[in-house]
């Protein structure tokens, strides 16, 4: 494990600097926009992936930088985001940059570092969507050799992993139990699908000693299929491709923010303190984003810390646009509705679905051939009581649910007319 950088600059300093020099920065501080804040970020607007689209690569160039100059010097890789909502943005990613800003992320958990540092060739297996993987991105399904970079295994076959087939599922085993990895790095939807396979067929892997749910929201469901099948302890990491990995989960389970990879706020906050979030990056020199809103909300708290000292934690509550209308105005998140599945024994995946204002539906996906209609009744009647329904909540069994286009899954699904 590399250890994090000591800033020869402090934030503010950084942040100073993106402003002065930074085309998009230095047009918009002109203009200003922000009602709030102080520091440098206080004459920026803010902003989001169109305004990464939007004259893309001189919004971000330097006087006297080229493109193609930095790229072929190797100082640059052109990357892009997976897109969940939006069309991919193209991003400036400093050469080796991604797996600097994750191992700053990665030691912030004390048994992922110790692991790491003893095990410092430890082969790694990643099972997600094959269009949003920032390693690899394909359409069809390469060799396992084209898909290994490093110390890394791809297992990503398709983008649909409820239509994954027993060949496929054997194969990806077989490729995993091949590279023999001290970690899974993991879309939580898909590594559960992956994960009951090998439940089913018995497959260990003797040199596990942890999982990383990354890439989109991590269901209680999941946690627990993981945890289950492969007995070792399953941490959640939260970034996005072009802000890196902002937040990791300790082993006390509580969610702290990577300091070097960026400066976090959370604005327009609710009565019970969860608010968006917004990211100024601070290690990805070629292509800052700030005052960057992400799109997600969280809920930020300042808790005591091992040593008596005060440390701020977060909640993920998953993506804005996914929040459900309760009747009193409240902001229904999906973090709110996926705790009505805790203890929810034989469930894979599930989405809310309101079909009309006021009606949903869960259809659910089983963990097996039987149907655990008691345990989704206790989740139904918590989720009424959450939501408040204008008609009792319809369930559907079904056999698979489709992702959105980057590959990853919508738990709440709001009524859009």
């Amino acid at each position: 494990m590399s250890s994090q950088p000591t800033a020869l600059n402090s934030p503010d300093e950084i942040l100073q600097r993106y402003v002065r020099e930074v085309p998009l920065y230095r047009s918009a501080a002109k203009n200003g926009g922000r009602a709030t804040g102080s520091g440098p970020l206080a004459s920026l607007p803010f902003i989001d992936k169109q305004d990464i689209k939007k004259d893309f690569p001189n919004n971000f160039l330097r006087d006297g930088q080229s493109l193609d100059e930095l790229v072929a010097k190797k100082l640059v890789e052109v990357e892009h985001t997976a897109g969940t909502t939006d069309n991919r943005a193209d991003l400036l990613l400093e050469y080796g940059w991604w797996a600097r800003q994750e191992q700053w992320a990665l030691s912030l958990n004390a048994h992922v570092a110790q692991v790491l540092k003893e095990n410092p060739d430890a082969h790694r297996v990643t099972i997600s969507s094959p269009a949003c993987n920032g390693d690899i991105t394909y359409n069809g399904t390469p060799s396992a050799k084209r898909r290994t970079l490093g110390k890394t295994r791809v297992l990503s076959l398709s983008r649909f992993p409820f239509l994954l087939s027993t060949t496929d599922l054997d194969q990806m085993v077989a490729e995993a139990l091949d590279w023999d990895p001290v970690f899974f790095d993991t879309d939580p939807v898909y590594a559960t699908v992956f994960a009951l396979h090998c439940e089913r067929k018995k497959v260990k892997f003797p040199k596990l000693k942890f999982i990383i749910t990354s890439y989109e929201y991590t269901s209680v469901l999941h946690k627990r299929i993981l945890e289950r099948v492969f007995g070792v302890p399953v941490y959640n990491l939260y970034g996005s491709t072009e802000t890196g990995h902002l937040i990791m989960e300790r082993t006390d389970g509580k969610m702290v923010a990577s300091k070097p990879v960026a400066h976090l706020e959370v604005i327009n906050e609710d009565a019970r303190g969860i608010g968006e979030l917004v990211v100024s990056t601070l290690s990805n020199d070629y292509m800052p984003l700030l005052n960057y809103r992400i799109g997600d909300l969280v809920e930020r708290r300042i808790v005591a810390g091992e040593n008596g000292d005060r440390v701020t934690t977060y909640t993920l509550h998953g993506r804005a646009p996914d929040t459900l209308p309760a009747p009193d105005g409240r902001r229904i998140t999906t973090r709110d509705t996926d705790q009505c599945f805790v203890g929810c024994e034989g469930l894979l995946h599930y989405r809310l679905h309101e079909t009309s204002p006021g009606n949903f539906v869960v259809n659910y996906i089983s963990e097996g051939d039987s149907d655990p209609k008691a345990a989704i009744a206790v989740a139904v009647e918590k989720l009424a009581q959450l939501i408040q329904p204008a008609q009792p909540i319809e369930t559907k069994r079904v056999k698979f649910l489709l992702p959105e286009g980057s590959g990853k899954f919508v738990f709440n699904y709001p009524f859009v007319a």
